[in-house]
């Protein structure tokens, strides 16, 4: 009885769900194309193809990366697929607001229209150049000269739909420049208790969610890598969701990763991503990149510990975080320093006296509204706050998941300065 339940809740919920996707489209068809054409044109016909398209693409971009369906199909499909999710958001936004602008528009057409005076003058009435009055030449010539006005009601349709259409290709096109120009370089120093002396300026890039897959590929590797070894670290994390597909798609565009370089090395822990990727064949091949990493385990470094645990998304298959195994029996007065991937994990940081963890996971919400959802599901979204003795860091990300549109959220490869309150 329990499983019908279940099985019932799910199709209930299925139907739901591709029922609502299915009414925003429908919306948005309204919207943009049946009130803002003519029966029968060409236009009419080009926008209800685009819409009817850009569900089925971004369904199917979703679908392909774990179908097994060849990578260049993948490729393919994802490009047009994403970037309609990321416009689909923006579309909708858009016609929200034109939704108040829209009567407001229609009470300001009718005033002007009441406050005109048309005044038809003799003059304006046409005769064949043959100089024999022919009422269906006149027609045709006055059609011509004088087009029949657009109604009130289409020319506000046009004027609020266009608006949004240019709104939202606007923003979609400016947080795709933003990802694909590379991530930005932020600074932040951080003041730890325990830190000695010794160790005050020390330096981590902190790198995750770079995202190479069948959008971002071996240009972005590059210019990732370059503007990490540009900030000439001490060391470099790279905390998870390096990558979206196998090491068997991805090889060529992972192996700029093979040039990172810092005095203490590269430090990797996985991310929820590399779960669905082949988590094993990545933990292998990022060792062969020359990252070393810590799956429920640290390093003890000159100045501090690092440890680093295994992403929640492990627990699925018996590999998840294991701070017992990552941080217990280790000199407690010595500063630790956590990578792990999610931020929620922050709370088992605090009960074993994490000094500081370093995560990812949000992208900062990537696409506005989505720092609110992301909110919701995280302690810190992105920056640093302190959680009792404990701080923790979240970067934004340095590359996209899905569209490859970051708004209001710009990718980030963040280094971290030590500062030692002894110095």
């Amino acid at each position: 009885m329990g499983v019908v339940v279940v099985v019932v809740v799910v199709v209930a919920g299925g139907i739901i769900v591709v029922g609502a996707f299915g009414g925003l489209h429908w919306y948005l068809w309204r919207r943009l194309v049946w009130e803002t054409t003519v029966r029968g044109s060409i236009a009419r016909r080009v926008g209800t193809g685009v819409i009817a398209a850009g569900p089925v693409l971004l369904i199917g971009a979703f679908v392909a990366e774990r179908a097994g369906i060849p990578f260049l199909i993948v490729q393919i499909i994802a490009w047009p697929g994403y970037m309609w999710g990321a416009l689909l958001v923006y579309l909708l936004l858009s016609l929200l607001v034109g939704e108040l602008v829209r009567p407001l528009l229609r009470r300001w057409i009718a005033r002007v229209n009441s406050s005109a005076t048309l005044v038809a003058a003799p003059e304006d009435v046409l005769v064949p150049a043959t100089g024999v009055s022919d009422a269906a030449t006149r027609d045709r010539q006055q059609q011509l000269e004088h087009p029949a006005p657009v109604s009130r009601r289409l020319f506000v349709s046009r004027a609020v739909g266009g608006a949004a259409a240019l709104a939202a290709v606007s923003t979609v096109g400016y947080g795709t420049y933003g990802v694909l120009s590379g991530p930005r370089v932020k600074q932040l120093t951080v003041p730890l208790a325990n830190l000695p002396r010794a160790a005050h300026g020390f330096r981590i890039a902190v790198v995750s969610d770079i995202h190479l897959g069948p959008i971002l590929g071996r240009g972005f590797a590059d210019r990732v890598v370059d503007t990490i070894n540009g900030t000439q670290p001490d060391l470099i994390a790279v905390v998870g969701d390096l990558v979206d597909g196998s090491v068997e798609h991805l090889r060529s565009a992972v192996e700029p990763l093979s040039r990172l370089h810092a005095r203490h090395g590269a430090f990797f822990v996985t991310g929820n991503h590399e779960y669905f990727s082949g988590v094993e064949q990545w933990t292998e091949h990022v060792q062969e990149l020359g990252m070393r990493l810590l799956a429920n385990s640290r390093a003890e470094l000159p100045f501090f510990d690092l440890a680093g645990v295994n992403d929640i998304q492990g627990e699925r298959i018996g590999h998840g975080p294991d701070f017992v195994a990552a941080l217990a029996d280790r000199d407690l007065a010595r500063t630790a320093v956590l990578m792990a991937h999610q931020p929620v994990q922050i709370h088992a940081a605090v009960e074993f006296g994490v000094d500081l963890q370093l995560s990812g996971h949000t992208h900062g919400g990537q696409i506005w509204p989505g720092n609110i959802l992301a909110g919701l599901a995280n302690p810190t979204v992105a920056g640093l706050e302190h959680y009792g003795d404990t701080q923790l860091y979240v970067t934004r990300g340095a590359g996209a998941w899905g569209p490859p549109v970051r708004v209001g959220a710009p990718s980030d490869i963040t280094v971290i300065e030590l500062a030692s309150k002894q110095a």
